[in-house]
């Protein structure tokens, strides 16, 4: 693994953008791009910062022959592999979790893999339960053994790799502290539940984010449209160039604000780009935050 895919893994496992580990490190955005594309590296004196935010040694986070991915590997895995003959609509429901990460994968298989560094036997713990109809395939996480909402909130990660030629449409159910959404190429997806934080980076086609509690998001590269259908809630979503993005009211008694280094403002762009973000549901609140 080069550098550059090394530093990405680090900083998205602290969950931090690259805007936010930029502003640790007194460089650019655009540095960190350069280092996470392995079109650079940093200096010393910027290698010796990062080590210290991510609380790991420089061996660590130099050496090519080290794979710790900006945590310790979690010590207990369970992995589910069903491959896919064609395009296929996708209904999840994952229960609770600390951390879910979703990508698109180049192979032709649904993964979904659990990891905890505290549950030894993910397997006996939960159950992932398949049931296949023509073009639409579910997945329920089931509960196999005693485990509270807040023991899997605390020490549960889910990994999902969708497969990017024969994903149409995927609903996703969950609670999760963190939702990574990733390199996600598909028509739509749709995340139902909770979620304290989330990224988006580089995603093509339609998410839609529906819920009752706040988000807060970060948006990095490319997000051709989000929409965030919420009831008597709140929605921040920090952007670095809002000219790229159409901003839409499609609520009941919804309000959409502007916010400029962090201070309240008018419209702070034309807001016609060729992307979308908008609000819908009731009494709800969207922020689009710049610097």
């Amino acid at each position: 693994m080069e550098f550059g895919d090394r530093l990405k893994q680090f900083r998205m496992s602290r969950g931090l953008s690259q805007e936010q580990l930029a502003e640790k490190i007194s460089v650019s955005r655009q540095a960190i791009t350069k280092w996470e594309t392995n079109r650079g590296l940093p200096d010393v004196e910027n290698m010796v910062s990062l080590a210290e935010i991510f609380g790991i040694t420089l061996d660590e986070l130099v050496l090519a022959e080290n794979e710790n991915t900006g945590k310790k590997t979690a010590r207990f895995g369970s992995e589910t592999v069903y491959d896919i003959d064609c395009s296929k609509h996708f209904d999840i429901h994952m229960g609770s979790a600390k951390k879910i990460m979703i990508f698109s994968g180049d192979d032709e298989k649904i993964h979904i893999r659990l990891e905890s560094d505290s549950l030894e036997d993910l397997g006996s713990i939960f159950k992932i339960k398949l049931d296949e109809k023509k073009n639409r395939l579910d997945i329920d996480c089931v509960k196999k053994k005693g485990i509270s909402r807040y023991e899997a909130e605390e020490s549960v990660d889910v990994v999902i790799s969708l497969p990017k030629n024969y994903t149409e449409h995927c609903e996703i159910g969950a609670l999760a502290k963190e939702l990574f959404i990733e390199g996600l190429k598909l028509e739509r997806l749709e995340y139902d539940g909770a979620a304290d934080r989330i990224f988006i980076k580089d995603t093509e086609g339609s998410l839609e984010l529906t819920g009752k509690t706040d988000y807060d998001i970060t948006i990095e590269g490319r997000c051709t449209q989000l929409d965030v259908n919420q009831w008597s809630a709140k929605t921040m979503i920090h952007v670095a160039d809002p000219d790229v993005y159409k901003v839409v009211n499609k609520g009941r008694k919804c309000r959409i604000y502007y916010e400029k280094d962090g201070i309240l403002c008018e419209n702070i762009s034309d807001m016609n780009g060729e992307n979308i973000l908008s609000i819908s549901g009731i009494c709800s609140e969207l922020i689009i935050s710049s610097r």
